[in-house]
């Protein structure tokens, strides 16, 4: 099975060309401090900001800056968030090459990022993502919760390729690491309104937010404090053909504080953040009914979502000796509650209920050292969580009562706790050449109870009240589900060599990381998980071990007018970790959790910005990658055998190619100046199924906004576009049994309809909004 249109044609492999000869840009980002709004006789170029770039990813006692880092990152900072629009994660997909940080669709804010062709297609709570989220130093344990608002962040930092030696678990793809903002030494606030919306007709409402921050000083020099709030209404984007209501609204608050004491040389810093957001369900579009290039999408319940979650952490920073003791303790209590229409019809087919909870905390102690030769970091790590997961399914309530299947119940809960322990240094042996070496080692624990979801006496297991059968288990008999534990270790090293000259540097390093394997919290199918614990002898799925070798360089010019960083890597996967989807009937869809196969993903990247005139920049990203199964454990094509047709499949979630362009413009008018903001985001078709059948169309993201910084200090009014082209895309392509009919007899990959049906959960097209900003 292929691509209705090859990805690697010669037309395709000729754009490749043209573009690796003009370099690409990458977004306007700039240092990672924030600055004082001068006064207006003050006021200097706002494109100055950019020729520092900090980022605080790599852990060492000091921020650095990335073009002295030997590691493929990409930084934003508040004013370039701000200047960008970007409103939550997911507004960075089309900003860096191959990155991509959807969310799945299906519950919303559950997040499904990938990187560098690394990443997973589920909601399942106990599948760990490939990509791990950080905010404040705290690992987010679970992808839900992670694609919400973005509000009041210093920094985001996109580190690209296995982060395993200092991040640990679960960053084989990469790290979005988040910086909430800090308490300042000066008073200062930030107030911001805007209002936008689809401009198309036939589609939704407008969705209002307003948020607040102010910070300053309690006690001068010792004792600081910030606090903020956040409400957004989403009165729905999306145009519901069935009863012509608004599909997507939502209603979202937040409410942060921080305090931050400074006594000598210790700082201890104290963040708590309140989250509430409820509103529609998914937004889901099945394609065996409506066009893949439109916003079109008819469901008999609009289903809905809860999310409550509660963050904390304490840092505290220490100047001892020759370095920083640093001690980051995170908590995180989050639940949810969600219902969607999945077949996404019409008709009553298939509707599900799910209920999420889960609760953490976490302690990384480290110790960072600078000297004029050597950067060390060492230090250890423990992670405690508890989760819980309900579903309930209700199929085919179009038919009469009496012929109507009964509701489907199950889920599972896990115990699970890690252990790690972690060094890492830079160590400059001879002049300009540094030998960069790492290692972790890791401990997992997992002890889990699942209960099968299948037809069964309404139960919970939330509430425990749900049976999970009985130990030693027999497959034979067994007919309500099982309690297991597992434990991994595992150790993951990374070597490597810098050496820098003239503003410039190249590298080269090879690391290793591994994604945890687990328990499938989703079993459908029985007699299929128990073909699978009969070929392994297992009930989990087994670890994800990733190798990555990867050179690059990194340059600039003297003045910093113009950078350039280029990356090549090559990623061999062993024991490659899907969710295997397929269409069934009494299921409507089993989702099995397998080691599929062992693969190869071989990539480059290139980021360029350039200082064209005192007044434009402009900038460019190119990403491409290259997949292929090495070999295969598991039938993926479907077609009962392990052949050539599985290994010609596409790896899911591998954009083949990804390039963007940008400029930032400054016209200064006395007092008062204009600032205009342009992006341009290519990105690839690819799979989203392991059978290929269901794919992610390509698309042409253009941004842009226009900003006019008034005479009055601190204030600016801005006028802003998302999505321009007005592109679909969607968060998923779940294959469905539920659907318009097939034109022909036969599935045709690729095609419109691709097989009976989907659930494609809709992202948002054209969106026009203005906003107002008052800082002071």
């Amino acid at each position: 099975m292929t691509f209705a249109t090859p990805l690697r044609s010669p037309l395709r492999l000729g754009k490749i060309a043209l573009l690796l000869g003009t370099a690409a840009l990458t977004p306007f980002a700039a240092s990672a401090q924030d600055a004082e709004v001068p006064a207006a006789e003050e006021r200097t170029s706002a494109l100055d900001t950019i020729n520092e770039i900090l980022v605080t990813g790599t852990k060492t006692r000091d921020a650095e800056n990335v073009q002295d880092v030997a590691l493929a990152v990409t930084a934003f900072n508040a004013d370039t968030l701000e200047a960008f629009k970007i409103r939550d994660i997911q507004g960075l997909s089309f900003q860096t090459p191959n990155v991509s940080l959807d969310q799945i669709g299906t519950s919303r804010g559950t997040a499904n990022f990938a990187i560098r062709g690394l990443g997973i297609n589920s909601s399942i709570p106990s599948i760990d993502p490939t990509v791990g989220v950080f905010v404040d130093g705290v690992y987010l344990g679970i992808n839900g919760g992670v694609v919400f608002d973005l509000f009041d962040l210093d920094s985001v930092e996109i580190l690209r390729g296995p982060q395993g030696v200092l991040f640990g678990r679960n960053v084989t793809g990469g790290a979005v690491v988040l910086n909430t903002g800090n308490p300042t030494e000066d008073f200062r606030g930030k107030f911001r309104a805007a209002v936008d919306g689809p401009v198309d007709s036939g589609r939704g409402g407008a969705n209002y937010t307003v948020s607040g921050v102010i910070s300053g000083p309690i006690v001068e020099d010792t004792l600081l404090f910030k606090v903020g709030a956040y409400y957004n209404k989403d009165e729905g984007y999306f145009r519901n053909l069935f009863d012509g209501s608004n599909q997507g609204a939502a209603d979202t608050k937040i409410l942060r504080g921080a305090l931050e004491g400074r006594f000598g040389d210790l700082m201890i810093r104290a963040k708590l953040d309140y989250f509430d957001s409820n509103g529609d369900g998914p937004a889901g579009q099945n394609r065996g009914i409506f066009d893949r290039e439109s916003f079109d999408l008819s469901i008999d319940e609009p289903g809905f979502y809860d999310t409550q979650i509660w963050t904390g952490s304490l840092t505290a920073e220490w100047d001892i000796g020759p370095g920083t003791l640093t001690n980051i303790f995170g908590y995180r209590d989050y639940s949810a509650r969600t219902r969607g229409d999945i077949d996404s019809t019409p008709a009553f087919l298939f509707h599900s209920n799910t209920e999420t909870v889960q609760d953490q905390i976490s302690n990384e102690l480290r110790y960072a050292i600078a000297t004029d030769s050597l950067d060390l970091t060492f230090g250890g790590f423990y992670f405690d969580q508890n989760l819980a997961y309900d579903e309930s399914r209700e199929l085919r309530r179009d038919l009469p009562v009496a012929n109507q299947p009964p509701v489907f119940f199950g889920g599972g809960r896990q115990a699970h706790e890690v252990i790690g322990l972690f060094a890492n240094a830079q160590w400059e042996f001879v002049p300009n050449l540094s030998l960069i070496a790492g290692i972790r080692w890791n401990q997992e624990t997992k002890d889990a109870a699942v209960t099968y979801i299948v037809p069964r006496a309404p139960c919970s297991v939330v509430a425990g009240t749900c049976p999970t059968g009985t130990a030693p288990f027999n497959a034979a008999t067994e007919t309500n589900g099982f309690t297991d534990d597992v434990r991994f270790r595992n150790v993951s090293p990374k070597l490597g060599l810098q050496y820098q000259f003239a503003n410039s540097q190249i590298y080269g390093h090879w690391s290793r990381g591994f994604r945890s394997g687990g328990y499938n919290f989703r079993i459908t199918n029985v007699p299929v998980f128990n073909r699978a614990v009969a070929a392994t002898g297992n009930l989990f799925f087994d670890e994800e071990q990733v190798d990555s070798y990867e050179i690059g360089g990194k340059f600039q010019t003297e003045d910093g007018s113009f950078t350039l960083n280029l990356a090549a890597y090559v990623t061999k996967i062993s024991d490659l970790q899907r969710e295997v989807n397929l269409a069934d009937p009494g299921a409507g869809v089993v989702q099995n959790i397998l080691n599929t196969a062992d693969a190869t993903i071989k990539g480059f990247e290139a980021e360029a910005r350039m200082r064209v005139s005192d007044s434009l920049i402009v900038t460019a990203n190119l990403g491409l990658i290259d997949d292929k199964y090495d070999s295969l454990l598991f039938d993926i094509s479907g077609d009962g055998l392990i052949n050539d047709t599985d290994l010609a499949l596409r790896i899911p979630r591998v954009p083949e190619v990804t390039w963007g362009m940008g400029l930032v413009h400054e016209l200064l008018l006395g007092d008062s100046e204009i600032l205009t903001r342009v992006n341009y985001q290519y990105r690839d078709e690819f799979a989203f199924t392991d059978d290929n059948l269901g794919y992610i169309q390509d698309a042409s993201n253009l941004e842009a906004n226009i900003t006019w910084v008034t005479p009055v200090q601190g204030l600016s009014f801005s006028l802003y576009g998302r999505n321009l082209f007005d592109q679909v895309q969607a968060g998923g392509d779940t294959q469905l049994p539920f659907g318009g009919p097939l034109s022909t007899g036969v599935r045709q990959p690729f095609a419109p309809n691709p097989t009976a049906g989907t659930l494609s959960p809709l992202q948002r097209g054209r969106n026009v909004g203005v906003e107002a900003l008052f800082e002071f």
